[in-house]
């Protein structure tokens, strides 16, 4: 059985092919926040370095990335903290 860090990791492998992915779930930060579940798996903290952002905005980035992950927001994901960068400027880091 697939945790939700693994499908969102998994989507994002599939949708950018990112160099480096990173998903932490945060939910245990959350907890008594909206749209925390007493089980979790609901907010998450991402990492992807991919050169498929190259020659996006910082908002254009985000909301790809929220759109490969819709069924996931319809499964209980409530929030994503994301850090979406390019090889470039992740070696620039």
């Amino acid at each position: 059985m697939h945790t939700r860090a693994d499908r969102i990791r998994q989507t994002l492998e599939a949708s950018f092919a990112p160099a480096q992915v990173e998903v932490r779930d945060d939910s245990q930060l959350h907890a008594g926040h909206a749209g925390a579940a007493p089980g979790g798996e609901t907010h998450y903290s991402v990492l992807a370095v991919s050169p498929a952002f190259a020659g996006m905005t910082r908002v254009a980035r985000s909301r790809a990335v929220h759109a490969v992950l819709e069924a996931e927001f319809g499964r209980g994901l409530h929030a994503l903290a994301l850090k979406l960068q390019t090889p470039e400027e992740a070696g620039a880091a």
